[in-house]
């Protein structure tokens, strides 16, 4: 007669779960020796952007300027945001308004052509 008092089935090695029982995936905070929190591990150390045009001492920015302009616009055609470029807010604004009216005398696409 078998043993009713049986220990249950130990869980697969191969998934590496995560907080809450979630996977890890790539880029997880798994805290293995490489991540965050691992004995040997580097410091995650990110650098505070700075906006370009404060730096440069750029006052005006052009819709004129295509080549400058197209540092902030992605591949599909989209503004980058602020937290992506550094770019600070007053700077922002110009930017978005000078892609805009580039956008609209056909200097720079709306979108991707597919």
């Amino acid at each position: 007669m078998p043993d009713e008092t049986t220990t249950p089935a130990p869980r697969s090695e191969s998934r590496s779960d995560g907080p809450a029982g979630r996977p890890a995936g790539p880029g997880g905070r798994s805290g293995g020796p490489g991540g965050p929190g691992g004995p040997g591990g580097r410091k995650f150390f990110r650098r505070k952007k700075v906006c370009k045009f404060c730096t440069e001492k750029i006052d005006a920015i052009s819709y004129r300027d295509v080549r400058l302009l197209q540092g902030f616009v992605a591949e599909r055609g989209k503004i980058v945001p602020r937290r992506l470029t550094g770019v600070c807010p007053e700077h922002q604004r110009r930017l978005s308004r000078a892609i805009k009216q580039a956008r609209n005398i056909a200097l720079l696409p709306f979108a991707a052509g597919f």
